[in-house]
């Protein structure tokens, strides 16, 4: 586990991190045929790390159709985020249409950690067994080490893409309000009530209208 962790942290991106979390399931827990991780945000499910043929296809059934145990897991207000499904082989009256699809594709048990919620977004570590009953007490240590690990990579992922557009929004704000105080003799509350004015006016983002500020005339916008 120990090594594992580090030659997590090890990896050089976010996605090199998911894809090797999804591998290292599959080797490294008994039972375990296939793995993945998936996103839905605004009810559009994504995968965003395989290993396993089954994979794919699970998260889009389960994207289509809204519902299935990732689905449950997010929407609990319990607070407990692993979930663990013995035999899918049975019907599942939670989610029939998921159920059904999944014996087709040859799920026999599955068991997940929900990664993440928030309202209606959320993210999840799936591991599927083609046999009933492969995934016991045991598995929780390994299937939350990797939980914790996609947690954290996918968080910084979210973190440093909100920092950079906050970075980017501010620094095309700045050169904006340049190009109106050099062209129109304006002081910088002056530019910026502009921006501000046009944004408000046009019901546009304050961003969007700099933007094209840096793009055409100011006449022009």
């Amino acid at each position: 586990m120990a090594l594992l962790a580090r030659d997590l942290v090890a990896r050089d991106s976010v996605q090199a991190t998911l894809d090797a979390i999804a591998a290292s399931a599959v080797k490294l827990i008994e039972g375990c045929d296939a793995a993945g991780i998936l996103t839905v945000s605004k009810g559009r499910a994504v995968t965003l790390a395989v290993c396993g043929d089954i994979v794919a296809e699970s998260d889009r059934l389960q994207g289509e159709l809204g519902e299935g145990p990732c689905f449950d897991a997010a929407r609990r207000v319990d607070g407990e985020r692993l979930f663990r499904i013995a035999d899918m082989t049975r019907p599942q009256p939670s989610w029939p249409r998921y159920s059904r699809a999944a014996r087709d594709l040859g799920i026999g048990s599955m068991t997940g950690v929900l990664l993440y919620t928030d309202e209606e977004d959320f993210g999840a570590l799936n591991l599927y067994s083609r046999r009933p009953g492969a995934f016991g007490k045991d598995v929780e240590a390994a299937g939350w080490l990797l939980a914790s690990h996609a947690a954290v990579a996918l968080a910084t992922a979210r973190t440093v893409d909100q920092l950079e557009h906050a970075l980017d929004t501010r620094h095309a704000i700045g050169e904006a309000m340049g190009i109106l105080m050099e062209r129109h003799r304006m002081s910088e509350d002056e530019a910026f009530g502009v921006l501000r004015r046009i944004s408000q006016d046009h019901n546009l983002k304050l961003r969007d209208v700099a933007q094209r500020v840096r793009a055409h005339h100011p006449d022009q916008v």
